[in-house]
């Protein structure tokens, strides 16, 4: 079986290929996704950003199954901010920020906050859909706590800061088997793969 992914993201893309390796599912990036128009993304949750995405890029992949997610960290601490916002935490409106960038942000908004109230969690809603009309919607979480400092080389995006607990590792210190299992892409791909299996 193969999936269209719509993004050109490595780490995105590693993330996926990671999960879908374990279901003999090929996954590759939508062709000439970097020469595509890009849909705007002014929902004000995952669902509605992540439906856009698959739907608008849809069209360009005739009787394709094409996904797209949108995926950010919650943190309780900032009232689930950065949220929707996460890529462009750092940049407000203006497109999206570096990764240092909003990392840097990050920890300058939680310098403040104690040990035990810096809980967070990363959420990944992936949007399947078919010439131009979502599918089916699946969402997946992974709960954490944000750490002082970045630790680890492997991940992408807040991964440096994200401890999980259950591992004692941040999501950048994780493999990406390791990641595959317990990342809320993983989780919401799993989802995605089972019901592909059913309905396939």
């Amino acid at each position: 079986m193969r999936v269209l992914i719509a993004t050109s993201n490595k780490g995105k893309l590693r993330d996926f290929a990671g999960a879908a390796a374990v279901h003999s599912i090929d996954v590759e990036s939508l062709p000439g996704f970097k020469n595509l128009p890009e849909p705007v993304e002014d929902g004000a949750t995952f669902e509605a950003n992540a439906r856009k995405k698959a739907e608008h890029y849809s069209r360009f992949a005739a009787g394709e199954l094409v996904l797209a997610d949108d995926s950010g960290l919650s943190v309780d601490a900032l009232d689930g901010a950065p949220g929707v916002y996460s890529a462009r935490y750092s940049d407000g409106a203006n497109g999206n920020g570096n990764d240092a960038a909003n990392n840097a942000k990050l920890l300058r908004e939680l310098d403040t906050v104690a040990e035990g109230q810096r809980t967070a969690k990363f959420v990944c809603v992936i949007s399947a859909a078919r010439d131009g009309r979502e599918v089916m919607q699946f969402r997946g979480e992974s709960a954490g706590v944000i750490l002082r400092e970045p630790r680890g080389a492997m991940g992408f995006g807040y991964d440096p800061l994200f401890y999980f607990p259950a591992l004692a590792k941040s999501f950048a210190e994780l493999t990406p088997d390791e990641k595959a299992v317990v990342s809320h892409r993983g989780a919401a791909l799993k989802k995605f793969l089972e019901w592909a299996s059913e309905n396939s």
